[in-house]
Protein backbone atom coordinates (compact mmCIF):
# COMPACT_ATOMS: atom_id res chain seq x y z
CA UNK A 1 0.00 0.00 0.00
CA UNK A 2 1.29 3.38 -0.68
CA UNK A 3 2.22 5.74 2.08
CA UNK A 4 -0.31 8.69 0.72
CA UNK A 5 -3.08 6.25 0.72
CA UNK A 6 -1.87 4.96 4.70
CA UNK A 7 -1.68 8.52 5.43
CA UNK A 8 -5.49 9.30 4.27
CA UNK A 9 -6.79 6.25 6.19
CA UNK A 10 -4.97 7.64 8.90
CA UNK A 11 -6.66 11.09 8.58
CA UNK A 12 -9.89 9.26 8.12
CA UNK A 13 -9.63 6.92 11.29
CA UNK A 14 -8.37 10.33 13.40
CA UNK A 15 -11.57 12.13 12.13
CA UNK A 16 -13.77 9.34 13.04
CA UNK A 17 -12.33 8.88 16.73
CA UNK A 18 -13.20 12.80 17.14
CA UNK A 19 -16.57 12.46 15.95
CA UNK A 20 -17.19 9.65 18.43
CA UNK A 21 -15.16 11.54 21.01
CA UNK A 22 -17.67 14.00 20.78
CA UNK A 23 -20.72 12.49 20.54
CA UNK A 24 -20.09 10.48 23.83
CA UNK A 25 -18.14 13.67 25.62
CA UNK A 26 -20.03 16.80 24.02
CA UNK A 27 -16.92 18.13 22.74
CA UNK A 28 -17.36 20.58 19.86
CA UNK A 29 -19.58 23.65 18.98
CA UNK A 30 -22.42 23.67 21.97
CA UNK A 31 -20.67 21.48 24.25
CA UNK A 32 -20.64 21.98 27.96
CA UNK A 33 -16.68 20.90 28.07
CA UNK A 34 -15.24 23.82 25.84
CA UNK A 35 -14.20 26.27 28.02
CA UNK A 36 -15.07 29.39 25.95
CA UNK A 37 -19.04 27.88 26.46
CA UNK A 38 -18.29 29.43 29.84
CA UNK A 39 -15.73 31.60 30.59
CA UNK A 40 -17.11 33.42 34.20
CA UNK A 41 -17.41 30.08 35.70
CA UNK A 42 -14.15 30.08 37.79
CA UNK A 43 -15.28 33.74 38.52
CA UNK A 44 -18.30 33.19 39.90
CA UNK A 45 -17.37 29.88 42.17
CA UNK A 46 -14.59 32.18 43.49
CA UNK A 47 -17.31 34.73 44.25
CA UNK A 48 -19.87 32.01 45.54
CA UNK A 49 -16.97 30.17 47.80
CA UNK A 50 -17.89 29.34 51.50
CA UNK A 51 -21.76 29.71 50.79
CA UNK A 52 -22.25 26.12 50.73
CA UNK A 53 -22.46 25.60 54.29
CA UNK A 54 -25.30 24.67 56.88
CA UNK A 55 -28.72 23.18 54.83
CA UNK A 56 -26.80 23.18 51.69
CA UNK A 57 -22.97 22.01 52.64
CA UNK A 58 -23.36 19.50 50.18
CA UNK A 59 -23.44 22.47 47.20
CA UNK A 60 -20.42 21.56 44.96
CA UNK A 61 -19.23 24.19 43.24
CA UNK A 62 -18.48 22.98 39.38
CA UNK A 63 -14.64 22.83 38.96
CA UNK A 64 -15.45 21.84 35.15
CA UNK A 65 -16.98 24.61 32.56
CA UNK A 66 -20.42 23.24 32.08
CA UNK A 67 -23.33 24.53 29.42
CA UNK A 68 -26.25 22.56 29.37
CA UNK A 69 -28.37 25.39 27.64
CA UNK A 70 -29.51 22.99 25.59
CA UNK A 71 -31.44 20.48 27.99
CA UNK A 72 -34.68 20.04 27.19
CA UNK A 73 -38.27 18.81 28.84
CA UNK A 74 -41.47 19.22 28.22
CA UNK A 75 -43.83 22.14 30.29
CA UNK A 76 -47.61 21.78 31.65
CA UNK A 77 -48.80 22.46 28.30
CA UNK A 78 -46.79 18.97 26.28
CA UNK A 79 -44.56 21.76 24.59
CA UNK A 80 -40.69 21.50 24.66
CA UNK A 81 -38.90 23.57 26.44
CA UNK A 82 -35.07 24.20 26.42
CA UNK A 83 -33.12 25.57 29.89
CA UNK A 84 -32.01 27.88 27.11
CA UNK A 85 -35.07 29.91 27.62
CA UNK A 86 -34.18 31.10 30.71
CA UNK A 87 -31.15 33.21 29.37
CA UNK A 88 -32.34 36.33 31.42
CA UNK A 89 -32.73 34.09 34.91
CA UNK A 90 -30.92 32.14 37.21
CA UNK A 91 -32.19 28.58 37.47
CA UNK A 92 -32.49 26.61 40.58
CA UNK A 93 -32.72 23.22 38.15
CA UNK A 94 -34.46 20.30 39.89
CA UNK A 95 -34.54 16.74 38.92
CA UNK A 96 -37.57 14.77 40.78
CA UNK A 97 -39.84 11.92 40.33
CA UNK A 98 -42.85 11.15 42.71
CA UNK A 99 -41.24 7.27 43.45
CA UNK A 100 -38.04 9.15 45.38
CA UNK A 101 -39.09 9.69 48.73
CA UNK A 102 -36.43 12.59 49.42
CA UNK A 103 -37.74 14.60 46.57
CA UNK A 104 -41.28 14.85 48.00
CA UNK A 105 -40.20 15.56 51.05
CA UNK A 106 -38.23 18.70 49.35
CA UNK A 107 -40.58 19.99 47.37
CA UNK A 108 -42.84 21.97 49.57
CA UNK A 109 -38.75 23.96 50.68
CA UNK A 110 -38.32 24.46 46.30
CA UNK A 111 -42.00 26.11 46.35
CA UNK A 112 -41.21 28.43 49.26
CA UNK A 113 -37.81 29.43 47.72
CA UNK A 114 -40.06 30.11 44.33
CA UNK A 115 -42.37 32.11 46.37
CA UNK A 116 -39.94 33.83 48.07
CA UNK A 117 -37.41 34.98 45.45
CA UNK A 118 -38.36 33.83 42.22
CA UNK A 119 -39.07 36.77 39.35
CA UNK A 120 -37.26 38.38 36.71
CA UNK A 121 -34.05 37.46 38.18
CA UNK A 122 -34.36 33.66 39.11
CA UNK A 123 -36.74 30.86 38.73
CA UNK A 124 -36.70 27.25 40.15
CA UNK A 125 -37.27 24.94 37.12
CA UNK A 126 -38.75 21.76 38.44
CA UNK A 127 -38.29 18.53 36.21
CA UNK A 128 -40.07 15.34 36.96
CA UNK A 129 -38.83 12.80 35.37
CA UNK A 130 -41.24 9.86 36.15
CA UNK A 131 -41.62 7.25 33.57
CA UNK A 132 -44.35 7.77 30.95
CA UNK A 133 -47.09 10.54 31.18
CA UNK A 134 -47.07 13.44 33.13
CA UNK A 135 -50.47 12.27 35.07
CA UNK A 136 -48.89 11.05 37.83
CA UNK A 137 -46.11 14.43 38.80
CA UNK A 138 -49.35 16.56 38.11
CA UNK A 139 -51.32 14.82 40.43
CA UNK A 140 -48.88 15.02 43.18
CA UNK A 141 -48.47 18.81 42.38
CA UNK A 142 -52.78 19.13 43.00
CA UNK A 143 -52.41 16.93 45.78
CA UNK A 144 -49.13 19.18 47.88
CA UNK A 145 -50.92 22.68 46.95
CA UNK A 146 -47.80 23.09 44.29
CA UNK A 147 -49.24 25.38 41.95
CA UNK A 148 -46.66 28.17 42.86
CA UNK A 149 -44.06 25.71 41.14
CA UNK A 150 -43.83 25.41 37.29
CA UNK A 151 -44.42 22.21 36.14
CA UNK A 152 -42.02 20.54 34.06
CA UNK A 153 -41.77 16.49 32.96
CA UNK A 154 -39.71 14.40 30.67
CA UNK A 155 -41.22 10.79 30.72
CA UNK A 156 -37.94 9.39 29.26
CA UNK A 157 -35.90 10.51 32.22
CA UNK A 158 -33.44 12.22 28.85
CA UNK A 159 -32.50 15.31 31.13
CA UNK A 160 -31.49 12.92 34.03
CA UNK A 161 -29.32 10.78 32.01
CA UNK A 162 -27.26 13.45 29.61
CA UNK A 163 -26.76 14.60 33.08
CA UNK A 164 -25.11 11.55 34.30
CA UNK A 165 -23.24 11.26 31.31
CA UNK A 166 -21.76 14.28 32.28
CA UNK A 167 -21.23 13.31 35.74
CA UNK A 168 -23.77 16.48 36.88
CA UNK A 169 -26.01 13.80 38.46
CA UNK A 170 -25.38 10.63 40.44
CA UNK A 171 -29.15 10.18 42.27
CA UNK A 172 -32.42 11.49 42.90
CA UNK A 173 -32.85 14.66 44.01
CA UNK A 174 -30.40 16.42 41.27
CA UNK A 175 -30.62 20.19 41.82
CA UNK A 176 -28.22 22.31 39.74
CA UNK A 177 -27.26 26.10 40.25
CA UNK A 178 -27.19 27.80 36.40
CA UNK A 179 -26.21 31.01 35.16
CA UNK A 180 -27.56 33.07 32.95
CA UNK A 181 -25.58 31.85 30.45
CA UNK A 182 -26.96 28.51 30.89
CA UNK A 183 -23.44 27.43 32.62
CA UNK A 184 -23.55 25.44 35.74
CA UNK A 185 -22.44 27.03 38.31
CA UNK A 186 -22.63 24.30 41.00
CA UNK A 187 -24.69 21.23 41.51
CA UNK A 188 -26.23 19.04 44.47
CA UNK A 189 -26.85 15.46 45.33
CA UNK A 190 -29.56 14.18 47.33
CA UNK A 191 -32.61 16.75 49.09
CA UNK A 192 -31.62 20.25 51.04
CA UNK A 193 -33.74 22.53 53.03
CA UNK A 194 -33.85 24.79 49.52
CA UNK A 195 -35.86 27.61 51.98
CA UNK A 196 -33.13 27.76 54.34
CA UNK A 197 -30.83 30.82 55.02
CA UNK A 198 -27.98 29.14 53.27
CA UNK A 199 -29.73 28.15 50.16
CA UNK A 200 -31.38 32.11 49.65
CA UNK A 201 -28.05 33.26 50.61
CA UNK A 202 -26.47 31.45 47.88
CA UNK A 203 -29.14 31.95 45.57
CA UNK A 204 -29.07 35.97 46.48
CA UNK A 205 -25.59 36.11 45.95
CA UNK A 206 -25.21 34.06 42.45
CA UNK A 207 -28.19 36.63 41.02
CA UNK A 208 -26.46 39.34 42.18
CA UNK A 209 -22.82 38.57 40.36
CA UNK A 210 -23.92 36.70 37.46
CA UNK A 211 -24.60 38.63 34.29
CA UNK A 212 -25.99 38.47 31.12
Amino acid sequence: MKRTAIVSIAVVAAAIVIAVAAGIYGIGKGSGNVEAACPSSPGVARELAGLNTGAIAAFSFTERQEQIAALSFDDASGKRRTLAEWKDKVVLLNLWATWCAPCREEMPALKALQEGLGGPQFEVVPVSIDLGTAEKPKKFYDDNALAALPFFHDGKMTPFNELKKRSLAFGMPTTLLVGRDGCVIGTLNGPADWNSDEAKALVKKAVSIVRP
